[in-house]
């Protein structure tokens, strides 16, 4: 069995492996050599970094993504806070280029004050290029930019702002993607998810290992396609005489059981008992075995196989599609076109070749899927029927004819067309496109309340305001709002969700997932107010999380010096609530501690003298 030294950490030198398995460079690429992607990694190094990614999880995945990345292709290494650097300046891939990246670790927990994720992503997209650009962007994704540039929050809201409705939109025409990785659920979810959805890009929150290694391979195959065979029942996988490398990705508990990998001779292999020429790579939470030249046949895995685990192969058959998408909406089908290349030009297509898609969710449910119609050019088209609910899926495609499987997987977001949200202060819905091609002049929106039609006001481009009525008796009753959308010629209705009327003046509306990241961005009046139905947190809750906080505190503000304490009142100094519940602590303190010393006193003047 052959096993290479590394001073990468051991996952880091699995994937390593697994890149250069899956064809991850070379005739892989979707882009032409000359037109490879450049790829960019923007790290946060800010306070609230240290807060949010106690694991130093970013460090770990900057060498992670290090050992994945091919040869020959540029990258470059940014970090930010305050302040923006470059400690890896944009170069091709080698040797040399990896060991300066491994030694960057220190340059990565350089905490600084602040968060100027704005300025970051400018920069380190304003390099030139051969090709696209992919930019990934690992942070808790809040954005804070120091007092001295303004007043707060509206120097962090304007730079939000500039990010998203600027920023973004010039990225997309420039050819620069944004792959976010967030670290936190405190971090601001929606400005990730419209930066990846503006930009091409994916989202993903990543708060251990596991999911930092999902979401890094997510990306990976994003930037860098390769084919697959499916692992089916009873964990068999079929390998066709083409194929000149097969890579086995099998995850599994740190506690469970070896691997054994069953040759379709019946041979079996263990990573003790594999000759020189299979690399088996063991590690806590996966195996990954590289067989060359693999026998033809039905092949089987035993033992723990998760159900993320895959089987990657390398042949003169290649797998392409016309631009999957990252994002797609609710309600709105995906067409899909497919076709099989082999290098020698001319080679025949398997016999039977047929090709399908489908939708499965974050659970491996499949929500929809379809057989695509070959055409006259040997090309396969057709329409994944669309997506009826939002969140976390992955298109898979697959090709399969007389003794020959392929398959493509793409991580993908599904967001809703048209965002709906309650604005309790104006007692209106606010209605926002997410769809990039939705507008006033090809949308129009209006509810069905008790056999009445309520039209949707268009206020800007892209958003609407529907007034809500106001109800005759004390039943609860519910308001069905309609999108009719046309665009090429064809109209269809969207159903958005159901939006329930209460007496009490209270709103719900049906699906929680409907907000999308636009609305879900910004406060409506009275937002903040607590509602009937989630009662507001006491003092004493608050005064007790206060406490137990106030060594984090203390510690952060240390570290910041003054502006720290600046921060920490202009945060906190409003709360009037918090600051007499401390006042009265304090008084409690002394009053306790002033009655302690009295009775001591007392008990010393009472004392009988020693004989």
């Amino acid at each position: 069995m052959a096993r290479v030294g590394c001073r990468i950490p051991s996952v880091c030198f699995a994937l390593a492996l697994l890149a250069s398995c899956l064809g991850w460079g070379g005739a892989a690429l979707a882009q032409v050599p000359e037109q490879r992607p450049d790829v960019r990694v923007v790290v946060d190094v800010s306070g609230s970094m240290k807060r949010n990614d106690p694991d130093q999880l970013a460090a770990s995945a900057m060498e992670l993504l290090v050992s994945l990345l091919p040869e020959g292709v540029s990258a470059g290494v940014w970090t930010f806070g305050e302040r923006i650097d470059n400690p890896l300046p944009l170069d091709e891939v080698s040797a040399q280029w990896r060991e300066r990246a491994l030694a960057l670790p220190p340059a990565l927990r350089d905490y600084q004050q602040y968060t100027d994720i704005e300025t970051a992503l400018d920069r380190a997209a304003s390099a030139e290029a051969n090709g696209w650009r992919h930019l990934i962007l690992m942070t808790d994704g809040v954005i804070d930019l120091p007092p001295s540039r303004g007043n707060k929050p509206d120097i962090d809201t304007a730079s939000r702002q500039r990010l998203v409705e600027s920023l973004a939109p010039r990225f997309a025409d420039r050819g620069v993607v944004v792959h976010a990785i967030a670290f936190s659920d405190e971090a601001d979810l929606a400005l990730v998810e419209q930066l990846a959805q503006r930009t091409g890009g994916l989202a993903a929150v990543a708060k251990s290992p596991e999911r930092l290694l999902g979401a890094f391979l997510d990306i990976i195959e994003r930037i860098f396609p390769a084919d697959q065979v499916p692992l089916e029942e009873g964990n068999r996988f079929v390998i066709d005489p083409s194929v000149e490398n097969l890579s086995a990705l099998v995850f599994h508990g740190p506690d469970d059981e070896p691997v054994t990998l069953v040759a379709p001779d019946g041979t079996r292999y263990t990573a003790d008992t594999a000759p020189d020429d299979i690399r088996w790579q063991v590690e806590p939470h996966f195996d990954l075995i590289r067989v060359p030249d693999p026998e033809a046949g039905e092949w089987r895995l035993e033992g723990p196989v998760g159900a993320k685990s895959r089987i990657s192969v390398t042949s003169p058959w290649r797998l392409h599609t016309s631009g999957l998408p990252t994002t797609l909406y609710r309600g709105f089908p995906v067409s899909v076109e497919a076709w099989l290349e082999h290098d020698e030009v001319g080679t025949p297509l398997p016999d039977d070749l047929r090709f399908s898609v489908a939708l499965e969710g974050d659970d491996g449910e499949t929500l929809a899927s379809v057989r695509l119609d070959a055409s006259d050019e040997g090309r396969f088209q057709g329409q994944l029927p669309a997506p009826t609910q939002t969140g976390n899926a992955r298109l898979m495609l697959r090709a399969q004819g007389e003794g020959f499987e392929r398959q493509r997987e793409q991580a993908a977001n599904v967001l809703p067309a048209i965002g709906v949200a309650h604005d309790p202060g104006n007692h209106q819905l606010v209605l926002a496109a997410e769809h990039p091609r939705l507008n006033r002049g090809n949308t129009k929106i209006h509810g069905d309340f008790q056999e009445r039609r309520l039209q949707a006001e268009a206020v800007s481009e892209t958003r609407w305001r529907l007034s809500l009525p106001e109800l005759e008796d004390d039943t609860s009753q519910p308001l069905r709002l309609v999108a009719t959308v046309t665009l090429d010629g064809e109209t269809r209705e969207l159903m958005l969700p159901t939006v329930t009327l209460n007496a009490d003046s209270q709103v719900g509306i049906g699906r929680p997932d409907m907000a999308g990241p636009t609305l879900t961005a910004e406060r409506f009046a009275e937002a903040d107010e607590p509602s009937a139905s989630q009662p507001d947190e006491s003092i004493a809750d608050r005064f007790v999380e206060w406490v137990n906080a106030v060594p984090d505190r203390l510690h952060d503000a240390w570290q910041a010096g003054w502006p720290g304490v600046e921060r920490a009142v202009e945060k906190h100094g409003k709360e009037s609530r918090l600051w007499i519940a401390i006042g009265a602590l304090l008084l409690w303190l002394l009053s306790v501690g002033w009655w302690h010393r009295r009775r001591r006193s007392r008990t010393k003047a009472r004392e009988e003298p020693h004989v």
